[in-house]
């Protein structure tokens, strides 16, 4: 007899099951399936490393990509628990959702195996840094790629907030338009020359 997979909707977070509901429906409206890292320049594959230390000199267009109430605190954020030290990529607090965010990045596709590793940081974090007043932390997988079904299945039987998102790294050609114009006319401004006057 063959199992049937459900066919709705592949999702790719798991907020509905892991958060008391009014945290998930916030975190749904907070967390993005896909981000635009256009900002960093970036034309050519890069290392991890180097999407890490790109984002990080420009954090502020980071923050305003991910959206409102989102504070930095770190990048390599190390955890250490029984001797054995572990590093997020870039660990905020959300003030909205008053807890810890971590974000993992990748710079190619989702694997189910992510997953596993962000679950760990989470159980980490809830142990080591939480305080008492603050809501469960939420872990975010930033891949360059993802199948969101494949995302749903690894997912499922999680016991931790988490979501999988992914990026653009090159801007979409209607934004590219619109900063080019905007540069132009900036420069316009900038170096405008008199105009002749009848005498």
């Amino acid at each position: 007899m063959k199992m049937h997979l459900k066919k709705s909707k592949p999702s790719d977070n798991n907020f509905v099951q892991t958060l008391p509901s009014t945290q998930a429906m916030f975190a749904n409206e907070v967390f993005r399936s896909g981000y635009n890292l256009g900002f960093l320049g970036v034309k050519n594959p890069i290392l991890e490393t180097e999407l890490e230390t790109r984002l990080v000199e420009k954090i502020k267009q980071f923050l305003l990509e991910l959206g409102k109430g989102f504070t930095y605190i770190g990048k390599q954020y190390e955890l250490e628990y029984n001797g054995k030290k572990s590093r997020v990529d870039m660990l905020f607090f959300h003030r909205g959702l008053h807890c810890l965010v971590a974000i993992d990045l990748k710079i190619g596709e989702f694997k189910p195996e992510y997953a596993g590793k962000m679950n760990y940081y989470l159980s980490m974090l809830d142990r080591l840094e939480r305080r008492e007043d603050e809501n469960r932390s939420i872990g975010i997988i930033l891949c360059a790629e993802k199948d969101r079904m494949e995302v749903e299945l690894a997912l499922e039987d999680m016991g931790k907030p988490i979501g999988v998102a992914d990026y653009q790294l090159i801007v979409p050609q209607e934004e590219l338009k619109k900063v080019v114009a905007d540069e132009v006319e900036a420069f316009g401004k900038e170096y405008s020359f008199p105009t002749k006057t009848d005498s």
